[in-house]
């Protein structure tokens, strides 16, 4: 029995996916990696057909024509047999003792009968080039190393603490039931790897070590902020997906819906800057398009997000007001390590 499939979503990844493979196969029989070449046109393919036949029965090579990351990411759930279910992208990498931590822990949960819906560790901003590279650590907000609900959270987090789709595993029946299916051909699909999901997540674990260098140092990599805004549709649309994936009438703890409102705020916040970063005569207008949406939605969610202090800063007035917003932005920018 496999406790944990790790997808690897690959798209012309041949120079680099080595490395995010070589940190994975170490589990031995406990895990599964699942290498989905997503129609690259390079010696992806090849890479992971040779990993293998040197890992039988640990690693499969999965080609598909291209559907994009979400497209990837469905395929290596749909194709998992483990009993949870992790994604890391072919650039990235998982730290050796960290992940052989998490593994056994994982791995007693299911010999005891104790199985959680979603495990938690932290992440780096592996940023090239950057003399301090921020980790994102959750000391203070959630129970450490034992079983716990929503309701045992020790406070909610705070505006600078979130959790990307690199700081979870989830239970591979979960996602199922969750009905996890990502839009094909579409950037930041990885937002909404956090935000269904957790709808239905009763019982979580917080690891406080760091597990998963997100690294951040390629050109043509999808979180460059120039890149980030030519998609910017993508961004927007993945946006609206979350309006619309928003359930509080599926919550019953106040804690699991504080995350959702922060989550949310945050993909508020990044959007937002992003269109008036992006600066032409329509951005204005997006914006507020995308408040609008908001509201017409899901109002109570629109006036926490709003009366909020990122909602407030967003939506400053006037042209002096707009130019604060982005200051603010670039100095989080500096100080967190992210794009």
């Amino acid at each position: 029995m496999k406790i944990l499939t790790v997808a690897i979503p690959c798209y012309n990844s041949e120079a680099y996916m080595r490395k995010a493979i070589d940190h994975v196969v170490c589990g031995g029989d406990d895990v599964e990696v699942l290498i989905v070449d997503d129609g690259s046109k390079d010696g992806t393919l090849e890479v992971a057909r040779e990993y293998e036949a040197r890992f039988p029965g640990i690693v499969r090579a999965i080609h598909q024509e291209n559907k994009g990351h979400g497209g990837a990411v469905n395929t290596g759930l749909r194709e998992a047999t483990g009993l949870y279910y992790k994604v890391c992208d072919s650039d990235d990498w998982l730290d050796y003792d960290s992940f052989m931590k998490a593994l056994s822990i994982l791995k007693e949960f299911t010999e005891k009968g104790t199985e959680v819906d979603a495990f938690i560790s932290n992440y780096i901003y592996d940023k090239v080039g950057a003399k301090h590279k921020r980790t994102m650590h959750y000391t203070g907000f959630f129970p450490e190393d034992r079983i716990f609900t929503w309701d045992e959270m020790k406070k909610p987090l705070a505006a600078d603490k979130y959790v990307l789709m690199h700081s979870l595993i989830y239970r591979t029946a979960l996602l199922r039931e969750a009905g996890l299916n990502l839009p094909e051909h579409t950037f930041y699909v990885d937002n909404l790897v956090v935000f269904q999901p957790m709808v239905y997540v009763k019982t979580l674990y917080y690891l406080n070590m760091t597990m998963y260098h997100y690294y951040i140092g390629r050109a043509d990599q999808s979180v460059q902020e120039q890149i980030m805004i030519k998609r910017l549709d993508q961004q927007l649309r993945v946006t609206r997906m979350m309006i619309d994936e928003y359930r509080p009438n599926l919550v019953a703890s106040t804690s699991q819906l504080n995350f959702l409102v922060h989550y949310m705020s945050i993909m508020m916040t990044v959007s937002s800057a992003l269109l008036l970063r992006r600066g032409d005569a329509e951005a204005l207008t997006e914006k507020d398009d995308l408040w609008t949406y908001l509201k017409n939605k899901d109002k109570t969610l629109y006036r926490k997000i709003r009366n909020g202090l990122l909602g407030h800063a967003c939506n400053l007035k006037g042209r002096v007001g707009r130019r604060l917003m982005l200051t603010c932005y670039s100095v989080a920018q500096k100080l967190y390590g992210f794009n």
